[in-house]
């Protein structure tokens, strides 16, 4: 039998904000609040995770094919840092992911395998050859 949160997770959770403003405790649909509340974490990281994926992926692209460079590409190095940015400031907790060296060699390796198919370039770094400063500078360019 199919559950409100099963058909519609948003009434779902009007229900339960409801329920806990009113104090309500025995009625919390406890199992599926812990499951959506671990979530909400996932979720902020693997949006973190996808910013850094697409800023990588520009910044390789900006670095190895410097005669395609264009304002398109500097303006989502920007937009993609502004994000960063933003979630940082909003979730510090965030932050150790981004001195977690192999939370960012994935990220790295998903955006090297991403920027091979939109160039058709097959050789990049091994490893990103940029700090986190660099990363997250606003000015900052690869030459």
């Amino acid at each position: 039998m199919d559950t409100l949160y099963d058909t519609d997770v948003i009434a779902w959770a009007e229900c339960q904000a409801a329920l806990l403003r009113s104090g309500q405790w025995a009625q919390l649909d406890m199992s599926n609040l812990i499951v959506e509340v671990e979530d909400v974490g996932n979720r902020e990281r693997q949006a973190l995770r996808s910013h850094l994926v697409v800023l990588l992926v520009h910044l390789l692209k900006w670095q190895f094919q410097p005669a395609r460079r264009s304002r398109s590409w500097t303006s989502t190095i920007l937009a993609q840092r502004a994000a960063i940015e933003e979630a940082l400031e909003d979730y510090p907790s965030l932050n150790p992911l981004l001195d977690n060296d192999q939370w960012m060699a994935t990220t790295y390796v998903r955006a090297v395998r991403r920027a091979k198919t939109e160039t058709g370039l097959q050789r990049f770094p091994a490893i990103s050859p940029w700090s986190r400063q660099q990363l997250l500078g606003m000015n900052y360019l690869p030459s």
